[in-house]
């Protein structure tokens, strides 16, 4: 019989991460997710009875501290890790005439020094079992800009990069990188945004609706599951960028 894949999730409490959890788990997979922060205890339950992990993986992916403890405690607790997919990111958004240097550089380094730093790590680990699969979420704004997130479109483009690249150096050892590029999604980060300013994307939205967390999760499971995909930016915005 074979083990129960290994899933790590940064960034997995809530939203795209929270979703993806709840699908993998769902697909008898070991899933663990690293959050900023630890969760409360009730919560940290709840996701337990649907056999997601959140205790001991907590903290900070920018920090390479931070990153090199959360890997090295599931290796030492589950010996191996089959996907990592780089999902937290912050946004701090402003027009760049207005946006500080510590504006842009705190997005940076979460968005995309995070997603290095747990690139690196856990891809040695890949390495050694010839296997693996990365999958990184980048955004629309990465691929397109967007007005007022200068900072975030920036740290999204350099993971389609990162995205080329890790796939281009990992194909030898067995290992694929791809990353989805979301449009206009149910979270949070939308829900910052004015209703008037939401209903101008509805607007611009060819299928008429803003994505569900759920169906970049089903995108998620779907690269995973496809073995001969790698080096790819899938786009999930319902047409937004026709």
């Amino acid at each position: 019989m074979m083990s129960k894949k290994i899933v790590l999730i940064t960034g997995g409490a809530k939203g795209i991460g929270l979703a993806a959890a709840k699908k993998l788990s769902s697909k008898e997979m070991k899933v663990i997710i690293n959050t900023h922060t630890p969760l409360e205890e009730k919560e940290a339950k709840e996701l337990e009875k649907q056999g997601i992990i959140s205790n001991g993986f907590e903290g900070d992916v920018s920090n390479e501290n931070d990153a090199k403890r959360i890997v090295e405690n599931i290796i030492n607790m589950y010996g191996h890790i089959d996907v990592l997919i780089n999902n937290a990111g912050i946004t701090k958004d402003k027009l760049i005439f207005r946006m500080s240097l510590d504006e842009f550089e705190d997005v940076l380094k979460v968005n995309l020094i995070g997603t290095f730093n747990m690139t690196k790590l856990v891809i040695k680990c890949m390495q050694k079992q010839r296997s693996g699969n990365i999958i990184n979420i980048s955004s629309i704004s990465g691929l397109h800009g967007n007005i007022g997130q200068g900072n975030y479109s920036a740290s999204k483009a350099g993971i389609v990069g990162l995205t080329k690249t890790t796939a281009k150096e990992g194909a030898i050892r067995g290992i694929r990188c791809n990353a989805i590029a979301p449009g206009m999604i149910d979270t949070d980060m939308v829900h910052k945004m004015s209703e008037q300013r939401q209903n101008e994307f509805i607007n611009q939205i060819p299928l008429g609706r803003f994505g569900k967390p759920e169906e970049i999760a089903d995108t998620i499971s779907y690269l995973i599951e496809n073995n001969y995909i790698t080096g790819q930016v899938i786009t999930v915005d319902g047409g937004l960028t026709i």
